[in-house]
């Protein structure tokens, strides 16, 4: 919007940033500038479209201008005056018309993949790590958390971490999500697809997570645990830890001798055991989060949180 002097008492109510039926609207930028004594408002915008066929861009700008006078009225605070006198105009925008393609996919842009994970040879109870990260440009909020459902295993997954800006072409930056697997035995972590539109090329394409078979050794020797030497190969940086389970299940368990197995009595009666038989909350922890994490959360949460401090008062609260 142009005005034709400084517009000193003028303003403008446009804000179109929202969710609609069809699409969905983000602030990109606004500026106000003064060229040759003119004053001049502009508002850019990114549309996303949620659905096929012709959209319309179809919205109204509120014109308020007001005078000197009410100007003081305000400052002053006069009891006899109204608190502000606008002359306000609606101004109907030209409506935009788009039409929207096919795609077959949600996820729209430039993508690539990178996957960071470990040597796949761990020992039973040691957690293998993933961490996958998609860069690129495009609609970064419809990429939707990875999950995986492996039998014996322990899946934990990290919150998704996104890091992205707008820009006028979308969302550019990156979107990466951490993982744990615990197992007794040897396990396949599956091949993962993501398909995407890539609008470079015009055409349907694919991130894939390649299929991981992890080889589990028998568990942790006494010597190994107490002198275990630096592993060279991809390692998470623990000083951000991504969840509490995670932490507890990553590094509890290559810290902890658990007590071997004892003979089976039912699955029920074993876990009691072995409960009976831990020796420290850590050892404690760590059969909780094997054994059931979500069953026995709110008892790991208050070990970790230090609300229960005494090994009897927490074997008390699981058998409650």
């Amino acid at each position: 919007c142009e005005f034709s002097d400084s517009a000193e008492l003028s303003t403008i109510d446009f804000n179109i940033a929202g969710d609609y039926e069809k699409y969905r609207v983000k602030n990109l930028r606004e500026n106000q500038s003064i060229v040759d004594g003119k004053k001049i408002n502009s508002y850019e915008f990114v549309a996303y479209a949620k659905k096929t066929g012709e959209i319309r861009f179809d919205f109204e700008a509120i014109m308020k201008q007001t005078n000197k006078e009410s100007v003081e009225n305000m400052v002053i605070g006069r009891d006899n005056m109204k608190k502000g006198e606008f002359v306000t105009k609606t101004v109907k925008q030209k409506i935009l018309t788009a039409e929207i393609k096919e795609t077959n996919s949600t996820l729209v842009g430039e993508f690539s993949i990178d996957i960071k994970k470990n040597e796949p040879r761990v020992k039973a109870y040691e957690p293998y790590h993933i961490q996958v990260t998609i860069k690129g440009n495009g609609n970064f909020e419809d990429l939707k958390p990875l999950s995986f459902d492996i039998d014996g295993v322990k899946v934990f997954a990290g919150e998704v971490e996104q890091k992205h800006e707008l820009n006028e072409n979308g969302q550019s930056g990156e979107w990466s999500q951490k993982f744990a697997f615990v197992s007794e035995k040897d396990f396949k972590i599956p091949e993962v697809k993501i398909e995407y539109f890539n609008l470079m090329e015009q055409k349907t394409e694919s991130l894939v997570l390649d299929a991981v078979n992890v080889s589990v050794e028998k568990g942790f020797a006494k010597e190994e645990l107490l002198d275990k030497q630096d592993d060279e190969s991809f390692k998470f940086n623990y000083n951000y830890l991504y969840g509490i389970l995670i932490f507890i299940a990553g590094f509890f368990a290559g810290k902890i001798n658990i007590k071997k197995q004892i003979p089976k009595q039912g699955a029920d009666g074993e876990f009691k055991e072995k409960i009976k038989s831990a020796k420290s909350l850590d050892e404690l922890m760590i059969l909780l989060v094997l054994e059931d994490s979500k069953k026995y959360e709110q008892i790991i949460l208050d070990i970790e949180a230090k609300k229960i401090t005494v090994l009897k008062n927490a074997k008390e609260a699981i058998f409650k």
